[in-house]
């Protein structure tokens, strides 16, 4: 089994960027690369269409809105992986009450490609995603995060 992580410290509190990313459907909030999102089986699945208009299933396995987590699995998607679990989470950043780290991890079987080969597909993919929200985050302003509900 393949893992990877990817953290990134934000000048946001850790409610506000909840409140942006926690949604299980709001990629397109913050992914440019994710523009839809369609929900299905009352929250527990998540379509996504990538720019290309490419296909990604993935089923919500824990949610945990108190400790601004969640974690998912892949259904359906053209990765080189099975067994696919990511997670992802915001934390308070120790004395700094008005940032937070997010951090984004997956586990999986690579098929057909190494571990380091696919590794590095989705450390990309989230740091790549990361860059996104932090883009997003700065854009918002330090109060625009909190107003959204």
């Amino acid at each position: 089994m393949a893992t990877t992580t990817v953290s990134l410290d934000l000048p946001q509190s850790p409610d506000r960027v909840w409140q942006l990313i926690g949604g299980f459907g709001s990629l397109p909030d913050w992914l440019p690369y994710i523009p839809h999102s369609e929900v299905g089986e009352g929250g527990r699945t998540r379509r996504l269409t990538n720019q290309d208009g490419g296909v990604i299933v993935e089923r919500l396995q824990a949610f945990d809105h108190e400790a601004r987590t969640y974690s998912y699995a892949i259904e359906q998607a053209p990765f080189p992986v099975t067994g696919y679990l990511s997670t992802l989470s915001v934390h308070a950043v120790p004395g700094r009450p008005e940032a937070s780290r997010v951090e984004w991890s997956g586990s999986f079987t690579p098929a057909g490609v190494s571990d380091a080969e696919a590794e590095e597909l989705f450390h990309g993919i989230y740091a790549d995603g990361l860059a996104a929200l932090l883009k997003t985050v700065s854009a918002l302003g330090p109060d625009a995060a909190g107003a959204r509900n």
